[in-house]
């Protein structure tokens, strides 16, 4: 089955770049464009290589918010941004609105476009990350979204039912509120998300080498995770560097699990084994900027604040009849604290665009962990994780300065350095303080030879985030493992060379080369601990190749009215050296290839679509196991209706194929260093096709 996916996936790659050489070599030249004005749709103006598209050149797709037309820019594709990361520089995807960024963390760009009637947009722009920032330099594309200048009241209305394999309805709905008068936009929105969700799938043990099976688990989940949001805005747009934003949003999410299941093992009674997880999360955000003149430029300062709560409870239960004859229970409870201020100054001097400013953020994680055993007849005996009550402190700073100018009409070049320090303490249950300083430099050039073409080459160095639960020691009831806690953890550290070739296709369409590689030190992966465990931690250098290709054509031109194909396949090689073999391996959780292939149609009041996803399954490498993981080739089929002016009906099937999640675990006694495994757990997880209706009508 893996080999099938792997094949799938090759021959969409090899697709793919065969029809960007072909691009390459038949594709005319893009007629000139003025250089000031609007452009016609898809065109780039000579100078900045900057794209425009009206509100009218969406209009036979209907949308209903500022998402959808993002979504259907041609060549387009909108960052996934982790919320999590410290800091506000490293969480800025590739969306700005009025050519700023939101002011938001915690909220999404998919989210916060989403509460923007579509009938509130005036164009979209897609022009080099340069022109908009620090955080958005070396970025090929940006979109900028601009609103109308339109005074009064819109609404966005959200609503719809899923229905899952057992037969059970699923309502989710949402609702925002836009409102402007002269220069201040208030926007509010409240937000439900009932994601409810069964599974059904078996767990079969094995001894290796015979294969024979000594224990079968059927398996039955239930998951819950209804999610609430309320969230409200101002922006104040005063003209040329006289802005204001505030923010503020609170969200819960209570996330439950309930899996049940039926375990026959080889030898000894039938088992009934109950897991169940509770995991109810609260989150406040507090967040705005404000811009004035400043020395002939802007000064913008940000400031954010971001409180979170979780109280995770995790139980296992082994009963056989009525007998409880063992188990276990864990209770997570931390609080994560981010402040941060960001002071930036813009001005453009003899050509070159200047920014520079200043970054501190102070953190903080409290943690404790509590795991028990329970022996048979359900008395506790607690299990002493090596650190599993702690406290880390992050102070960090940053100073950056970036300059940019074109060298000629066709070629621009952008230069940035970042100086990064910052201090980091744990207490508790282990003790580590220690000071890191990184110097970040960056280059990016972008060049415009004619023709259509767009070459764009960086070079940087980039250093990760730790992530704070990794210093914590806990448990994973459901998989019967410990994750240990290591407070030594270093950042990796990374040099980074990417270049990118591009071209139009068949009028707006296009076709996109991306060709990196990066040399890494300190890579964080798995590494054993003195107390018997594996953790997080640093294995030393390595490597990683990327060669990723999308290619999006308008089926016009070959009597497809209305048509839109786009495939997209990323091929991602990673290498390091094991702790345990001394042989090279991948990263580990780390995919070799994803590939999708997309099309739609647009007729009129009608529309439909089909998208297919492949992916090869990613492998953590522990202490004395190797867990395979991935899904099958996943279909969804969608079809749209809109009777009306700002009203659309869509159906929707996700898993079209029917496809199952599944984990390949093999087992090592007493760690890897032993080269054959003695035990294969596979487990299966489907959730079958989920048909699911959506209402969306915009007011005003």
């Amino acid at each position: 089955m893996v080999d099938r996916r792997v094949g799938m996936g090759s021959a969409l790659l090899v697709a793919s770049l065969a029809a960007s050489t072909a691009v390459a070599q038949t594709s005319g030249s893009v007629a000139p464009a003025v250089k000031e004005g609007a452009q016609p749709a898809g065109i780039p103006d000579r100078a900045g290589g900057r794209r425009s598209y009206e509100a009218s050149y969406f209009a036979p797709y209907a949308p209903n918010s500022a998402l959808q037309i993002v979504e259907r820019v041609p060549g387009f594709t909108l960052e996934q941004v982790d919320p999590t990361l410290r800091g506000f520089g490293q969480t800025a995807g590739n969306v700005v609105i009025n050519g700023q960024r939101p002011s938001s963390k915690t909220d999404t760009l998919q989210t916060i476009l989403a509460r923007i009637p579509a009938s509130r947009v005036q164009r979209v722009e897609i022009a080099p990350g340069d022109l908009y920032g620090a955080e958005y330099t070396g970025k090929s594309q940006v979109l900028n979204l601009i609103t109308t200048a339109e005074g009064g009241l819109a609404t966005t209305l959200e609503g719809g039912v899923r229905r899952e394999f057992t037969g059970k309805l699923l309502p989710q709905g949402s609702v925002s509120t836009l409102l402007r008068r002269g220069a201040s936009t208030f926007n509010a929105s409240l937000t439900v998300d009932n994601k409810t969700t069964s599974e059904d799938g078996y767990d079969r043990v094995t001894a290796l080498p015979s294969g024979v099976q000594t224990e079968f688990r059927a398996k039955t989940n239930r998951i819950q995770e209804p999610i609430g949001s309320l969230a409200a805005s101002w922006e104040y747009a005063g003209g040329t560097n006289r802005t204001a934003h505030l923010n503020i949003r609170a969200a819960t999410d209570r996330f439950s699990l309930t899996q049940y299941n039926t375990v026959t093992p080889a030898a000894g009674p039938v088992r009934d084994d109950l897991l169940t997880q509770r995991y109810p999360l609260d989150e406040v955000e507090l967040g705005g900027d404000v811009t004035r003149p400043f020395a002939g430029g802007g000064l913008k300062l940000i400031g954010l604040a971001t409180r979170q709560y979780r109280d995770f409870r995790d139980v296992s239960l082994n009963r056989v009849g009525d007998d409880l004859v063992g188990g276990s229970t864990q209770r997570l409870h931390d609080a994560l604290a981010e402040t941060l201020a960001r002071l930036v100054w813009t001005r453009a001097v003899s050509g070159w665009n200047i920014e520079m400013g200043g970054e501190g953020v102070v953190n903080r994680l409290q943690s404790r962990v509590d795991l028990f055993a329970l022996v048979p007849g359900g008395a506790p005996t607690r299990i002493d994780l090596p650190v599993d009550d702690a406290t880390v402190r992050e102070t960090r700073g940053e100073v950056f300065v970036n300059a940019g100018r074109a060298l000629s009409p066709k070629l621009r070049m952008d230069l940035g350095l970042t100086y990064e320090a910052s201090r980091l303490t744990v207490t508790g249950d282990a003790s580590a303080a220690r000071s890191l300083q990184f110097l970040k430099p960056k280059l990016v050039l972008d060049w415009r030879p004619g023709g259509g073409w767009h070459a764009q080459f960086s070079a940087q160095r980039t250093v990760a985030q730790l992530q704070f639960e990794d210093f914590i020691s806990s448990a994973e009831l459901g998989s019967d493992r410990i994750n240990g806690g290591n407070p030594d953890l270093l950042p990796q550290r990374s040099w980074e060379m990417l270049g990118t070739l591009e071209h139009p296709l068949l009028g707006d369409g296009l076709v996109r080369v991306e060709l990196g590689y990066t040399s890494v030190s300190q890579v964080q992966d798995r590494v054993p601990t003195p107390d018997g465990f594996d953790a997080p931690g640093n294995l030393g250098s390595g490597r990683i190749f990327i060669l990723r290709n999308r290619v999006e054509a308008p089926l016009k031109s070959i009597g497809i009215k209305g048509g839109r194909l786009t495939l997209y396949g990323s091929l991602v090689a990673t290498g390091v050296t094991d702790p345990y073999t001394g042989r090279e391996r991948p990263f580990s959780g780390n995919s070799l290839f994803y590939g999708s292939a997309n099309f739609r149609q647009d007729l009129g009041k009608f529309a439909w679509g089909l998208q297919v996803e492949v992916n090869t399954p990613s492998t953590a490498y522990r202490l004395d196991e190797t867990d395979q993981r991935g899904q099958q080739a996943y279909a969804s089929l969608f079809a749209e209706w809109r009777p009306v002016a700002k009203t659309v009906l869509t159906l929707t099937i996700d898993n079209l194929t029917d496809a199952h999640a599944f984990a390949d675990r093999h087992f090592y006694t007493p760690d890897r260093r032993t080269p054959l495994p003695d035990t294969r757990e596979e487990r299966r997880r489907a959730q079958h096709l989920v048909p699911s209706l959506t209402f969306k009508r915009t007011f005003g």
